[in-house]
Order: structure tokens, then C-alpha cells, then sequence
């Protein structure tokens, strides 16, 4: 492996660490599984090796559904760590509109037509490079395959609630977006309409739960 220069965390998480480093003289992103001293140091071993190399397969994966994801550098599986691209730009958190919110949900739909559950769809996993008018999703430590509409409903509910926890005022306009960007994609067919009722149903189950 290349040496590096020092290197700088930009981000702890309970799963992983973030790093800004030098990359051959780029800079670059390099995401390290953290050890948990609670598991055994085998299983733990193999456990974020295995996440290692599915988060990384799951990056370039998206990228063959048409969604634009980091580039991936470098996978080190012993040290369960990724170096991916540095992608400049704004976290959409900060800037979120109905064109941004639109443009999450035609991702949304290309990565569901895949069967790619994002499994944190959040504003705050999307990066928007105002110059190039590009938009990039990050952060796949969570994601899986699956064709179940439970599971594509779910994505599709994480983001409604962010929307409407995070930016209430404008949260009809940019669910509606989003929801218009998703049919882009994916069309008003069955397949639509199951994942839009199954997230319906899933606020319903909520309620009912909140209630008992």
C-alpha cells in the first residue's frame, strides 16, 4: 500500500471513521471500520472485512444503476478500510430544493430498480457540486440488495421523515418532488404504487403503535 501524509478525521461514527488524506498527491477519502472491543477479535475481524468489501461492491454497483457514487481508490479488507475519491461539493442538507429533492428521488428509483436499498436515504448522504450541477450519494455502510417493496418502502419513508422533521415548512413541496422524480424512473405502474402503499401502510403500523 502507497504511504500517505497524515491524514485528518473529518467525521466519528459508531460503525466507521472518516479521514481526509493524500491519495498519490489527491485528496481523498478514507473510511476505516472501527474494532469493537465487545466482540470477539476474530469474528470482529471477519465481520468488518465482509462489510468492507460489501459497502465497496455495493458503491460500484449503484454506480452501473446510473447513480453517480464516489469513485473507489483502493480496498483494504485486513484493515477494513476504503479510500474513495474526495468529492467536492455541498452536503444537500444544507441546500435542499424541490430540483435537489426531485433529483434524490430519480436516484431513489434507479438504485430500487436494482434492487439497491440505500438503507440510510437522508439528505445528509448526498453531496451537490454546484459548478458541475452534480449530485453524489455516499455513505453505503448500510445498504443491501432486496426485492422486497418493504424494504423499498422503507428508503422511501427515511426521507419523508427527514423531510418533514428537518425542513417542515417546505416538506409537502419537496416530498411531492421527490415523489415526481421517482416516477420518472420508475413509472406509475404497479410496482410504484406497491412501494407508495407499503409506505403508507408502514406510517399507519407507527401510528397504531404510538396509540397502544
Amino acid at each position: 500500500m502507497p504511504q500517505r501524509c497524515q491524514r485528518k478525521l473529518i467525521k466519528r461514527g459508531a460503525e466507521a471513521d472518516i479521514f481526509v488524506i493524500s491519495w498519490f498527491g489527491e485528496k481523498a477519502i478514507s473510511k476505516i471500520r472501527k474494532p469493537k472491543p465487545y466482540r470477539n477479535a476474530l469474528l470482529d475481524s471477519d465481520i468488518r472485512k465482509k462489510r468492507t468489501i460489501h459497502e465497496a461492491n455495493m458503491l460500484s454497483a449503484t454506480k452501473l444503476a446510473g447513480v453517480t457514487t464516489p469513485f473507489i481508490y483502493f480496498v483494504d479488507p485486513k484493515d477494513a478500510e476504503i479510500v474513495m475519491e474526495w468529492v467536492e461539493g455541498d452536503n444537500v442538507k444544507d441546500l435542499i430544493d424541490s430540483e435537489l429533492s426531485a433529483e434524490i428521488g430519480r436516484y431513489a428509483a434507479r438504485m430500487h430498480s436494482r434492487n439497491i436499498i440505500h438503507g440510510d436515504l437522508t439528505t445528509s448522504n448526498f453531496i451537490f457540486n454546484k459548478k458541475d450541477h452534480k449530485l453524489t450519494v455516499i455513505d453505503f455502510g448500510l445498504s443491501y440488495y432486496s426485492e422486497r417493496f418493504e424494504d423499498k418502502a422503507v428508503d422511501v419513508r427515511l426521507i419523508k421523515e427527514i423531510f418533514v422533521s428537518a425542513y417542515a415548512n417546505d416538506y409537502e413541496g419537496l416530498y411531492s418532488s421527490f415523489l415526481l422524480g421517482y416516477r420518472d424512473i420508475s413509472g406509475d405502474g404497479h410496482m410504484t404504487a406497491r412501494i407508495l402503499s407499503t409506505v403508507q401502510a408502514i406510517e399507519k403500523r407507527g401510528r397504531y403503535a404510538r396509540m397502544t
